[in-house]
């Protein structure tokens, strides 16, 4: 039932996101990953929707998430993956690997680089190319990666008939990194039309520097912006952002996350699923309505997950939609809401899973709010599980860093 990827060396492959679940202060904070799969899950199932005046007979019902039966194909390798992007205009899909290439996929046939900036960064720890995005338009293209000095850095170049004009890079945004682990990375554009770009708390353990709870710097927040230069300005800041006007960086959207790997917008519904990596016991997700996501707190280092753990919480502090323990996994590998038309009976439910067991999950949605976690019985090799992706009709695929993109589709 389930495409296996080839087998690997995991501990070559698991500190790009296990160092977001370390239990002390060192620098890189890596933990060793349990082998195999991890016990059933005993999370509480969301209460029960009030009954409706609609009758069994006037509707079909899709099946129970752990009735569905789904299979993941191996649709193409490359070497390291981390993500997949579309570019908007063509539906192609780009394969972006870690050591800083951003390949078109044809056909299933990956291809030759449209960009490679492999000399500006190192695959190491938690490092290297990260994030990609094209813009709506199809016409840029943005990498988000951590140069040889570990510091996060967010590029920008156009596109001239399809090719990289390699003379048009500009950098849009820089920060510095004060340990090497927690860069996040992840960047996406959201429903509107904004660059919305995830960082970590800067490393180390529990944010020394507290800085996921300072609105005076980037770390340990997602940003939103135009990332289109603004005259003399190398982006713009949206009026509507929460410190826009002051009292904080103007470009913050979500605040108090440690490592978020990663997060997407539901496609039909415009809320926001964020994936934050825990310290030392808990894995969560939280999922943010469209109308209530810029200047959510979401409530790290004074909280993880649910849990108080570092000092006095602030009033708005949003709790987790979905969090597991230590027992269950390690370091959660964010997702997206599914809402494809191949696989009827997922459509709405999100789909997540954790590096190390790397085995998919589902949690039915409705809403904001889920019901008890799944396992669809399908994955890839544990310690690999970095990443989902949309293709432009949003279907699934499955990234394993061990070096293969798998379609997720029902079982034949």
């Amino acid at each position: 039932m389930t495409a296996r990827t080839r087998s690997i060396t995991v501990l070559a492959l698991v500190s790009l996101l296990s160092a977001g679940c370390s239990s002390g202060g060192d620098d890189e904070g890596v933990t060793a990953q349990p082998e195999g799969t991890v016990p059933a899950p005993t999370t509480t199932a969301a209460p029960e929707p009030e009954s409706t005046s609609t009758t069994a007979s006037e509707v079909t019902l899709p099946p129970p998430l752990d009735e569905v039966d789904l299979e993941l194909t191996e649709a193409f390798t490359a070497e390291q993956p981390v993500a997949v992007i579309v570019q908007p205009g063509t539906g192609t899909l780009h394969v972006v690997e870690r050591a800083g290439f951003v390949r078109p996929v044809v056909d299933d046939v990956v291809g030759e680089p449209l960009v490679d900036i492999s000399g500006d960064t190192v695959a190491e720890g938690e490092r290297g190319l990260l994030g990609a995005a094209f813009s709506p338009d199809g016409e840029r293209l943005y990498l988000s990666y951590t140069n040889r000095d570990g510091d996060s850095r967010l590029d920008e170049w156009t596109l001239d008939g399809g090719a990289i004009d390699a003379e048009s890079r500009r950098t849009v945004l820089s920060q510095s990194q004060p340990f090497a682990n927690h860069n996040g990375g992840h960047i996406t554009f959201g429903p509107d039309g904004l660059l919305w770009y995830a960082l970590g708390d800067g490393g180390a353990g529990g944010d020394p520097g507290d800085r996921a709870q300072d609105t005076t710097t980037l770390l340990g927040k997602l940003l939103r912006f135009d990332p289109a230069a603004q005259g003399d300005e190398a982006y713009g800041i949206p009026a509507d952002n929460p410190f826009a006007s002051g009292g904080g960086r103007g470009e913050i959207a979500v605040l108090g996350v440690r490592n978020p790997w990663r997060f997407s917008f539901d496609r039909e519904t415009g809320s926001l699923w964020v994936a934050d990596v825990g310290q030392n016991e808990i894995e969560e997700v939280t999922a943010l309505p469209a109308g209530e996501i810029l200047g959510a707190n979401l409530g790290w280092n004074r909280f993880e997950g649910s849990q108080p753990f570092e000092g006095e919480a602030p009033p708005d502090v949003i709790g987790p939609t979905y969090e597991y323990t230590h027992a269950e996994g390690v370091s959660i590998t964010g997702g997206v809401v599914y809402r494809g038309e191949e696989i009827p009976g997922l459509r709405g439910a999100y789909l997540f899973g954790d590096l190390a067991t790397a085995e998919v999950w589902a949690l039915p949605v409705d809403g904001t709010s889920v019901g008890e976690r799944v396992d669809l019985g399908i994955g890839v090799d544990p310690g690999t599980l970095v990443s989902f992706a949309e293709d432009a009709d949003g279907e699934v695929y499955v990234i394993s860093i061990g070096g293969s993109v798998l379609r997720l589709s029902a079982a034949s």
